[in-house]
This record gives structure tokens, C-alpha cells and sequence, in this order.
């Protein structure tokens, strides 16, 4: 069995603090042994690894008393009669999906399967299937299935699961980066409880590395962090406690290596931190629920008049590789949306900006977009022409406004004046302002408004007008 690893989760405990076997993903620290008898230390971040759910940094909104996990990483059977429920753990990377799953494998009686829906496919699903049921059967041991990356999974492959999660053959514990109403299927879904981690905060990822700094089984205060370089490692990590602790590892062996391994403790500063890793990698997901989340802000700081946001989003979502052209397109519809009458000129910045951004592409592109999101957040705000299309189409959409009055309809047919059509008909520009007492309206919309413009920007002068149209118009 090339590609399963699988371990007893008692006879095993402290395995992973040398190494795990990630099945599939081509990641196996800490295994072998070189040539000179030395056995390769695993990474920092597979060492801090916690073993039990208080050693857990973050998260304590799934980890009160009696939570579901804290349920599910008890004994085999604690979660009563029934035995515990399969999960789903969904949240960004480096949040403790693995972690927690590892940790929920330490109980007792359990036996633990790592799979990756990268390269496993149902026949590995079936073999785990059947070794779950035999060590359920033959040896009361409960197989935690940890599935890592399950969206990669497609219907087929995630239906083959069902069967053992249906009948509690596994405990199945998914992580996906990817939200799982979009991923994964209905049938699992129904049959696991999901579970949302979140980014963590500064303060988490900050102990975190302190932590690792002073634990035995990290860093064994062989260095020392400054403050600033705590703090450029902990604005690296961007909520990913994989990356911070990675970042503190390539920090520290910059120091170490500058500072000629001395037999004291290693100062790691800023510069350190910096020549190891000096850009934070972006969390974007052009396919995924960052993509809109990301396109949500952006509008909203637009519609919320904050340029200095909105020009963040632009270069979050242009540094991402988001198309430009997807952007252009959003600035058109806020320039109509929220920005409306109050001045008409920034739909004509916007499409202008669209236009340009197809002939001139990336990078220079982006300062074409900058202006338009410059133009429309700092405009004045309207959406009152948004507001009147929409109750016109709600008044459409229940029946309101039958029939066009005579006078209106088309005339230029033969036989159409003996209908009535057109009958009446008073040509605009023949009244004085070139405006008409008039029924436009069907019979049973009028007097209705659809349009109130608001006091800014360049409808003050609108709703002036308006009301002074609508009278002579009306004959009020």
C-alpha cells in the first residue's frame, strides 16, 4: 500500500513529532535516515504541531466545553450511543485544519488514515472503507479518516464516501480551503457537521511564535526575536500559522548563518527576517468565495466613499491576477448603481476606463483603473435612478400599468387613425419650455414616481427640474 499510510493513534503518539506522511501530496518530512546515521529534524511547523485541543492557537469559538470537536477528541465513545459525527473543517490555510484533525486521532481506540484528495481516488476510498470496517468489527477500533483538500474531489469520488460516513464505518474529517455549499456534495454535507476555522489574529500568531522560540520541541531558545522582527513575521504570516512558522525558521537560520552559528543565543532582527522572506503572499482565490468576498469589499468601499480602501481591494485583486477587465466592469455598474445622477460624469470615466483597459493591458492598466476608482469613490452618492428602475420592474412584475393610452400608440399604419391611435397626440416642441400637459402614464400609474432624486452633487439641480417638469406635465 504505496500511497495510505496508516497508524494506530495509540501505539503511534508521538510520531508526528518527527514526521507525518501526507498521503499523495508528495510532502513527507521527516522520514528516512542520511547516510550519516543523523536523522533530519522536521520542520518547525510539523514539530509545534499541538497535541491536545489547549495546545490549539485560535479557534476557541469551536473549542468551548462540550463543542462538537472537543466531543470528537475525546474517547471513541463519547459522543454517546451513536458514536461521534463526521466533520468538515473549512477555513483559509495554516488555520489548524491538519492540527485539529491530528489531535482528534490521539484518542483512544482509534486507529488513523491520512489520505489527499490530490492524487487518491475511490479505490483507495473502498480500501479504507473496508480496513475501517474490519478494525470496527474484528477489533473495536474507530478509523478517523482525515481527507485533506476534499474540493478536489469530484462527485463520484465524494459519493464513494458516503457509505462509511452513512454507517459510521469512519469518522471523517475534511479540510477545504473552498466553501463546502459550493465543493462538496449535498449528501455529505447533510451527513457532517461543518465546522468554519478563521484567520488568526495577530495575538495568536504572535504567541505562536514566541512559543516556538522557547519550546523544547522548536527552537529551544536557541534565538531571540526582536520586537520589529516579531512583528514583520507576524504581518507575514497574514493569519497563516503554517507561513509564520516557516518565516520564523528561514529567519532564524538567516541569523544563525550570518552570526556564524555561535554557541550563545542568536539575535534574529528585522534584517533577518526581511532577506528570508520580505513580501506576504497573497490570499486570493480567483474561483473561490475569496474572489467575491474580495469583489464585495471593493464595491462597498466604493459605495462607502472610502478611495483609500477601494484602491486597496484594486491592488489586492490586480496583484492576484484577477482580469482587469472584471474589474472595469464592476466600476461601470457602481458608477451607474451608487453614484447615478449625482454625477453622470463617472459612468463616462468608468466606461472610458474600460475601453483603455483593453488596449492597454497590465501593468499599465492598473493606473486606468485607479482613476476610475478614484472618480467614483470620492463622488457624490445617488442611487435614486437604481431605486426607480427597480420599483418600475416590481410594478411590471405584478401587473401594474396595462394598456398605453391612444394617444401614444402608433399611428403611421393605414387604418391605425380609426383605432384611435395617436388621437390627441400633443407634440412636445410645439408647447412653450418644449414641454406638454400630457397623460403618459398608463391609466393606473398615474401620478406614480419612480424617480426621487436625493439634494447631492448634480441632482439638487435634477430634482429642482423634476418637480417643475412633473407639474406642467401633471396640470398641477
Amino acid at each position: 500500500m504505496n500511497d495510505l499510510f496508516s497508524m494506530d493513534a495509540d501505539a503511534d503518539a508521538d510520531a508526528d513529532d518527527d514526521g507525518v506522511v501526507v498521503v499523495g501530496a508528495g510532502r513527507v518530512p521527516g522520514m528516512g535516515v542520511p547516510s550519516g546515521g543523523q536523522r533530519p529534524r522536521s520542520p518547525l511547523a510539523v514539530r509545534m504541531r499541538p497535541r491536545t485541543l489547549d495546545e490549539v492557537v485560535g479557534q476557541q469559538h469551536l473549542l468551548g466545553p462540550g463543542s462538537p470537536l472537543r466531543t470528537l477528541a475525546g474517547d471513541a465513545d463519547s459522543g454517546g450511543p451513536a458514536g461521534p459525527s463526521s466533520v468538515i473543517l473549512w477555513g483559509p490555510p495554516g488555520t489548524g485544519k491538519t492540527t485539529l484533525a491530528h489531535v482528534i486521532a490521539r484518542g483512544q481506540g482509534r486507529q488513523f488514515v491520512e489520505l489527499s484528495a490530490i492524487t487518491a481516488g475511490v479505490k483507495d476510498v473502498r480500501r479504507v472503507m473496508d480496513e475501517a470496517l474490519t478494525a470496527r468489527d474484528l477489533h473495536r477500533r474507530t478509523t478517523i479518516l482525515f481527507l485533506d483538500e476534499i474540493h478536489r474531489f469530484n462527485k463520484a469520488q465524494q459519493d464513494a464516501l458516503l457509505p462509511g460516513v452513512e454507517n459510521r464505518w469512519v469518522v471523517l474529517i475534511a479540510a477545504t480551503t473552498e466553501n463546502p455549499s459550493f465543493s462538496v456534495v449535498s449528501p455529505l454535507l447533510s451527513r457532517s457537521l461543518l465546522q468554519t476555522l478563521r484567520p488568526l489574529t495577530e495575538a495568536d500568531i504572535g504567541g505562536l511564535l514566541q512559543r516556538a522560540v522557547d519550546d523544547e520541541r522548536g527552537l529551544a531558545g536557541s534565538v531571540r526575536l526582536t520586537e520589529e522582527a516579531l512583528a514583520h513575521l507576524v504581518r507575514l504570516a497574514a493569519g497563516d500559522a503554517r507561513r509564520g512558522l516557516t518565516a520564523l525558521e528561514a529567519a532564524a537560520g538567516v541569523a544563525q548563518s550570518v552570526q556564524g552559528h555561535p554557541a550563545g543565543t542568536v539575535d534574529v532582527e528585522l534584517s533577518h527576517a526581511e532577506k528570508a522572506v520580505d513580501v506576504a503572499a497573497l490570499r486570493y482565490d480567483r474561483a473561490g468565495d475569496q474572489h467575491y468576498d474580495v469583489a464585495s469589499a471593493f464595491i462597498k468601499s466604493l459605495r462607502g466613499s472610502d478611495v483609500d480602501a477601494a484602491l486597496h481591494y484594486l491592488a489586492r485583486m490586480l496583484e492576484a491576477g484577477e482580469d482587469p477587465r472584471f474589474v472595469a466592469r464592476r466600476l461601470m455598474i457602481s458608477a451607474s448603481e451608487d453614484v447615478g445622477m449625482a454625477d453622470p460624469s463617472a459612468l463616462q470615466t468608468t466606461v472610458a476606463a474600460a475601453h483603455a483597459v483593453q488596449l492597454v493591458g497590465m501593468p499599465e492598466a492598473r493606473i486606468i483603473l485607479a482613476e476610475a476608482v478614484v472618480h467614483v469613490a470620492t463622488a457624490p452618492k445617488s442611487n435614486a435612478a437604481y431605486n426607480g428602475i427597480n420599483a418600475a420592474v416590481a410594478d411590471v412584475r405584478a401587473g401594474r400599468g396595462q394598456g398605453i393610452p391612444a394617444h401614444l400608440r402608433d399611428a403611421h399604419y393605414p387604418g391605425a387613425g380609426q383605432l384611435g391611435h395617436g388621437k390627441g397626440y400633443v407634440y412636445s416642441h410645439d408647447e412653450p419650455h418644449g414641454i406638454a400637459f400630457q397623460q403618459y402614464a398608463p391609466d393606473d400609474l398615474v401620478g406614480r414616481d419612480y424617480y426621487t432624486p436625493t439634494d447631492r452633487g448634480a441632482e439638487r439641480d435634477i430634482g429642482t427640474r423634476l418637480g417643475r417638469l412633473r407639474r406642467i406635465i401633471r396640470g398641477k
